[in-house]
């Protein structure tokens, strides 16, 4: 019995420890191939599925969905299908196949025992043998590139590549060792499990031997693998199902047991859901933390008349263009205005020996808030002070639909130098927002509402937002950070001064 190659949870990018186990697209006992998807985890920044670097037969699963995995650690083992490949399983100990025909490859011996044998098969098996294990090794080198930290597949083409071997390469695979064909209670059990009309679907010896240990009848299971081959995962269904007592023995209890809520020893409420801090709401939880407790914020604020912005917008589509939104103009403020005070463009960084480095960059990527079925998320447009009003809108719209998808990269939601809320979206006016660590600055817009204006010493009435940044204390003082503010207000005031791009 050839011994299972262990794949361990990969670092999925951007150095995360752990992800979280949403569900497996796999079970035990099931046949996989290089590069097909085995299971879907959650990290902090996305939701990502996980390739099998390896092929051959499911045998253990490490994880239950819901589950918290540290990288690292093992994610799910998996036996080769035939002997001498990377070590691989005996035939009798993986479960078998499905050949071109879907007939599965028996695992019995070949020769005259055999009730479907044919003559000459005997002589014929080790061949057969060595061009299956061929194909198998063909196989495991057709991935199409998959790069996983620690693993990858040699491909790169995109789509695995599928060698099949000839019918009869597949129809027959041998052990290594010959033995005699003794009818046992567990061979009896395994012809007992064998579909009519199909040759070889029966179950592996992991799942005999599981049925046997729980006292489970092989026998009257309705397999659900392929050509109705038995699988784990209907073994423990039938473990789990409870025998049905016959009438006449059944009891029913005189008091049926009524459900109680544990009540909080803090304020004798009764307890209704507890719900489990983890994936993207527990990466939040924990940046937020770290950033209240590290970083010396203060923050300023400034009304503005947003009416030429909003009359520039609307003469953009009344001339039939497709006008940018409010966002990305307002981002391509942010970015002239990060040109002109790089401190907010920065980061902190602490050595080991407590000294600290304000590390500066050259270019700007503007991260702005997202809110998705996931929780807030905030990815970033990479080299944002390159482009135009047109180019940032697209741009916005595009990694906002893939946020919410839940496809975007731990590049895209990790690689922020400065970040842009607008949270007038939910109606308020302001807020003191927490910086996004380890960013040094915030801005945030308010909803654009009309207010008394006094314009050219008349009162009128103006669409007016509220700006509010908050920035790290460290980098800069209140004179850099109430300048920078200025410059995006008096932008906004005055667009067409920086919009000659658009």
């Amino acid at each position: 019995m050839s011994q299972a190659r262990v794949f361990l949870l990969p670092d999925l990018g951007e150095g995360l420890t752990e992800a979280e186990l949403v569900a497996w697209h796999v079970s035990v006992g099931d046949t996989i191939v290089v590069d097909q998807p085995i299971a879907e985890v959650e990290t902090a920044k996305s939701a990502v599925e996980v390739p099998s670097p390896y092929a051959g037969i499911v045998t253990e699963l490490h994880g239950k969905p819901g589950e918290t995995l540290d990288v690292g650690k093992p994610l799910i083992s998996v036996t080769p299908l035939f002997t001498g490949v990377a070590g691989g399983a005996d035939a009798d100990d993986a479960a078998p196949a499905p050949s071109p025909d879907d007939h599965a490859a028996s695992s019995m011996s070949s020769g005259s025992g055999r009730p479907d044998a044919t003559p000459g098969a005997a002589s014929s098996a080790p061949a057969a043998s060595e061009a299956a294990a061929e194909t198998y090794r063909e196989e495991e080198k057709a991935g199409s590139g998959n790069v996983l930290i620690g693993y990858g597949t040699p491909g790169g083409h995109g789509v695995a590549r599928r060698t099949r071997a000839p019918k009869a390469a597949l129809s027959v695979v041998e052990p290594v060792e010959t033995k005699p064909v003794n009818t046992t209670e567990d061979d009896l059990s395994l012809l007992r499990t064998r579909v009519p009309g199909k040759l070889g679907a029966v179950i592996s010896p992991l799942v005999r031997r599981m049925a046997r240990e729980h006292g489970v009848d092989l026998g009257g299971l309705q397999g659900s693998g392929d050509s109705g081959l038995i699988m784990r995962r209907d073994v423990e269904a039938a473990i789990s199902t409870p025998a049905v007592e016959p009438a006449e023995t059944r009891r029913t209890p005189a008091v049926e047991p009524v459900e109680t809520k544990t009540a909080d020893p803090r304020t004798g409420l009764a307890v209704s859901a507890r719900t489990p801090v983890r994936g993207v709401r527990k990466a939040v939880a924990a940046n937020m933390a770290r950033s209240r407790s590290e970083i010396p914020e203060a923050t300023v604020w400034v009304d503005v008349d947003a009416t030429a912005l909003m009359e520039l917008r609307e003469g953009l589509k009344a001339k039939g263009g497709e006008a940018p939104g409010l966002l990305a103009f307002i981002a391509r403020f942010v970015t002239a205005g990060l040109k002109k005070y790089p401190e907010l463009n920065t980061r902190i960084e602490t050595a080991e020996d407590g000294s600290q480095e304000i590390v500066s960059f050259d270019g700007i990527n503007l991260g702005f808030a997202a809110q998705t079925e996931r929780g807030l998320v905030v990815p970033s447009v990479r080299g944002a002070e390159k482009l135009s009003a047109r180019e940032l809108d697209a741009e916005i719209r595009r990694l906002t639909q893939v946020a919410r998808d839940g496809k975007a990269t731990p590049a895209e939601l990790g690689s922020g130098t400065f970040t842009l809320n607008n949270y007038g979206v939910f109606g308020v006016d302001g807020s003191a927002a927490i910086i996004n660590h380890p960013e040094v600055g915030i801005l945030g817009v308010g909803r654009i509402i009309d207010k008394p204006w006094v314009v050219n010493g008349e009162l009128a009435v103006r669409k007016v937002t509220e700006l509010t940044l908050t920035f790290d204390h460290r980098v800069c003082d209140g004179g850099t950070a109430g300048g920078f503010l200025r410059f995006v207000a008096d932008a906004i005031e005055n667009p067409t001064s920086l919009l000659a791009d658009i």
